[in-house]
């Protein structure tokens, strides 16, 4: 398995931002299965302190009022956390995974984007629920969206 970090060229402008995924060898019949990994929920505040005008590009609509792209920063990690998450996959799944990725967002994000939490489920499409995993030992709940029309079948 390997492990590959993608650094911000610049100081991120504020906590959140780092971004995280995993490719499962084998998932559900398909293969090389890539799962992107969120946060679901936020805790109260999150992002009262942060200058929204400056992680966001209102320049495309600025009578828009839609804050999807705040949930898309919000469902992100923090430094602190991401480590927390490589180190777990690293230690619980190293032999079922084919790489994990992180990366982090580039500020401003453009207006719309849809956040992970808000992708639905159904036939192809899932969420996988790492906080019912026995043992779960991270302080948040992390969840991992998925789409297997995107994968090849096993056979």
């Amino acid at each position: 398995m390997e492990i590959l970090r993608q650094e911000p060229q610049e100081t991120l402008p504020c906590s959140r931002g780092f971004t995280a995924t995993m490719t499962i060898r084998s998932f559900k019949g398909r293969k090389d299965v890539v799962v992107h990994l969120f946060r679901p929920y936020q805790d109260p505040g999150d992002g009262d302190n942060y200058n929204w005008t400056q992680l966001i590009d209102h320049s495309q609509d600025a009578n828009s009022e839609r804050s999807d792209s705040r949930e898309v920063i919000l469902e992100s990690f923090t430094k602190e956390e991401l480590e927390q998450i490589v180190q777990y996959l690293h230690s619980r799944y190293a032999d079922r995974l084919v790489e994990i990725r992180t990366n982090a967002l580039r500020y401003p994000l453009p207006m719309g984007l849809v956040p992970l939490k808000a992708m639905p489920e159904g036939k192809d499409m899932g969420r996988i629920r790492f906080e019912i995993v026995p043992n779960y030992p991270l302080s948040f709940i992390m969840h991992g969206f998925y789409d297997l029309s995107q994968h090849k079948p096993l056979a």
